[in-house]
C-alpha cells in the first residue's frame, strides 16, 4: 500500500505474535478468536486499526480480534515464514505490491463471490482499483477486499502562486508555462524539482503518460507502449526541465532530498510525489503555504494517471474461523469503516459510497480517480522483473537522459524491449498466448 511508512513497532508486539503462533481458536468465554496482522504498523497506523477492531467487536460481541503490529520492513518475511510454518493470521492488511507472492503460495481465499453476495459491497468499489487488484494475479480473481489507494500529487507553494497571480495548472502546457514563470535562479528559486535519484522511474512515468495521453502500458499484442512517439516527446519535455527550471543537484534527488528542498530550503515551487507526503508539508509549511493539484490533463484532453498499489484486507486459507475472518474483512471494507481508516491514514478510500469529509488533497485525488473520463494506466506490478529493471537498469539510464548522454528515444526503446520480454515470459508461464 502506498502510504507513508513509519518507524518500527515495539519489539514486544512482534515477539508476542510469533510466540502466540498467530492462529485462531475458541477463546475464553466462548468467543471465537481471530488474529489480524497490520503489516505496516507504526505509531500513526496502529491506533487506527485498533479503533476499527474495537468497533467491530462492539458490533460482533461473540468475536474477539487479536491485533498484531508488524513493521513494514519485516512484514513480507514474517508472512512467508508464517505460511511455511503454519502460523498465519486469519486476516491481514495486504497490498497489491505483495499480493502475487501470497497468491502463488495459495495463502489467500478468493473473495469475488463473497463481494457479489454482499449488497453493502457489491458494485461499491472503484472499478479502476478492482482492475488493479485483478491484474496482479494470473487468474484475474479478487484475493483482497480493497480499502484504499494512493495517488500522484503535485505539491505547490500557494504563497508563491498567489504572489505571481497563478492558478494550479490543469493541462501540461499550463504546467510547463507555470514552472517557467516561477523559476528565478538569481533568487535561488526553481519552478520544479526532478527526482533523478532513487525512486525516479515511477514519477517519470507518471509525467510521461500524463502528458502523452497514452492509456495502456501494453498494447493488445503484449508490446510495451513506453516508446510510443508521444511518450518520447513527453520525456524530452520533462528532461528538458533539468538545470533550466530545476536545481542541478536534482540528478541525485531521492524523496528525502526533494522534501528538504521544498519544505526546508524553500527553493522549489512545485514538487511531485503523492498524497503520503501531506503531513511532512503541513508540519514544515502549514496549510497557508502549501496545497496540491492532481496530474494535469494531456493537451489532447485525456486524463491519464498511473495505477498505484491498492491496499486491502485478505483472509488466509489456513485460518480456522473463516466466517469470522470474512466478517472482519468485510467490516473494514464497509462504507463507514473504510472512510474512517482512509481519512486517518491519508489515502483514497476504495469504497465509492464513502461520504466522510476528507481533507482537500484527498477530495481532489478522489475526484480524478472516480471520474469516468479518467484513464488509469495499469502499471506492471504483476511482473516479477519490474522492480529489478526499474531500480537496477532504468534509474542510472534515466540519469544519462537528464545529462544529455542518452536520448529519450533510445532510453525508452530499450526500456520497452525489456518490459515486452518480461510480459511475454509472464504470459508463457501462466498459460497466456
Amino acid at each position: 500500500m502506498a502510504m507513508r511508512r513509519h518507524g518500527p513497532m515495539a519489539a514486544v508486539v512482534l515477539a508476542a505474535a510469533v510466540l502466540a503462533g498467530c492462529g485462531s481458536d475458541a477463546g475464553s468465554g466462548g468467543k471465537t478468536e481471530i488474529t489480524f496482522w497490520d503489516t505496516n504498523a507504526g505509531p500513526a497506523r496502529t491506533p487506527v486499526w485498533q479503533h476499527a477492531i474495537a468497533e467491530f467487536e462492539k458490533a460482533n460481541p461473540t468475536i474477539k480480534v487479536n491485533y498484531v503490529g508488524v513493521p513494514i520492513a519485516q512484514s513480507a518475511q514474517k508472512i512467508d515464514t508464517a505460511i511455511a510454518g503454519g502460523g498465519v493470521p486469519d486476516v491481514a492488511d495486504v497490498s497489491t505490491s505483495g499480493l502475487a507472492n501470497l497468491v502463488a503460495q495459495k495463502a489467500l481465499e478468493p473473495v469475488d463471490e463473497r463481494i457479489a453476495r454482499n449488497p453493502a459491497l457489491n458494485g461499491k468499489f472503484n472499478e479502476a482499483l478492482l482492475t488493479t487488484v485483478k491484474n496482479v494475479v494470473p487468474d484475474g480473481k479478487m484475493y483482497i477486499y480493497p480499502t484504499s489507494t494512493n495517488a500522484g500529487a503535485f505539491w505547490y507553494r500557494k504563497d508563491w502562486f498567489k504572489d505571481a497571480g497563478l492558478e494550479p495548472p490543469k493541462t501540461w502546457s499550463e504546467f510547463f508555462a507555470t514552472v517557467d514563470k516561477l523559476t528565478k535562479p538569481g533568487e535561488n528559486r526553481f519552478g520544479f524539482t526532478i527526482r533523478g535519484g532513487s525512486g525516479s522511474i515511477a514519477q517519470m512515468l507518471e509525467v510521461v503518460y500524463g502528458q502523452s495521453g497514452v492509456t495502456e502500458f501494453f498494447d493488445a499484442a503484449g508490446k510495451a507502449t513506453l516508446n510510443d512517439p508521444r511518450n518520447v516527446t513527453a520525456l524530452e519535455k520533462y528532461a528538458g526541465l533539468y538545470k533550466k527550471n530545476t536545481p542541478e543537484g536534482d540528478l541525485q534527488n531521492d524523496y528525502v532530498k526533494m522534501v528538504a528542498q521544498f519544505d526546508t530550503a524553500g527553493s522549489i515551487a512545485i514538487m511531485q510525489h503523492n498524497l503520503g507526503s501531506y503531513q511532512d508539508h503541513m508540519k514544515a509549511l502549514g496549510p497557508g503555504k502549501v496545497a496540491s493539484f492532481s496530474v494535469p490533463r494531456s493537451d489532447s484532453g485525456t486524463q491519464s494517471v498511473l495505477s498505484n498499489p491498492v491496499g486491502g484486507v485478505g483472509v488466509f486459507s489456513a485460518g480456522e474461523n473463516k466466517e469470522a475472518a470474512f466478517k472482519l474483512a468485510e467490516f473494514f471494507a464497509s462504507k463507514d469503516m473504510d472512510g474512517y481508516i482512509s481519512k486517518e491514514t491519508g489515502v483514497i478510500p476504495a469504497n465509492t459510497d464513502v461520504t466522510d469529509k476528507m481533507p482537500d488533497h484527498i477530495v481532489e485525488a478522489q475526484r480524478v480517480l472516480n471520474d469516468p473520463a479518467t484513464k488509469v494506466v495499469q502499471m506492471p506490478y504483476h511482473l516479477p522483473e519490474f522492480n529489478e529493471i526499474t531500480k537496477t537498469w532504468a534509474e542510472p539510464q534515466f540519469q544519462k537522459v537528464l545529462l544529455g548522454q542518452l536520448s529519450a528515444k533510445d532510453f525508452l526503446d530499450q526500456f520497452a524491449a525489456k518490459l515486452t520480454e518480461a510480459q511475454a515470459g509472464y504470459k508463457q508461464r501462466n498459460g497466456g498466448s
